[in-house]
């Protein structure tokens, strides 16, 4: 089996949403109860969603970076 490449992250659902449903993904494999199959894809979705709470974790970092003056020598 060979790796898959890494594919960019498209943002279709907001911060939030995502992070919604990774804890509703999170709180149905600790229920148990599931079949293989099924806790197989909800994990795949859980590990989408946590991609994509990154990419938006990021992102926030990089505007938050941009936005704040530049840091001043100390010893200037």
């Amino acid at each position: 089996m060979t790796e898959q490449p890494e594919q960019a992250v498209e943002p279709t659902q907001t911060y939030e949403q995502a992070r919604e449903e990774l804890a509703d993904v999170v709180r149905r494999l600790e229920s148990g109860g599931l079949t293989l199959e099924e806790s197989l894809a909800l994990w795949e979705r859980g590990e989408q969603l946590a991609e994509l709470c990154q990419h938006w974790l990021d992102r926030a970092r990089e505007r938050l970076a941009a936005a704040a003056p530049p840091a001043q020598d100390p010893g200037a």
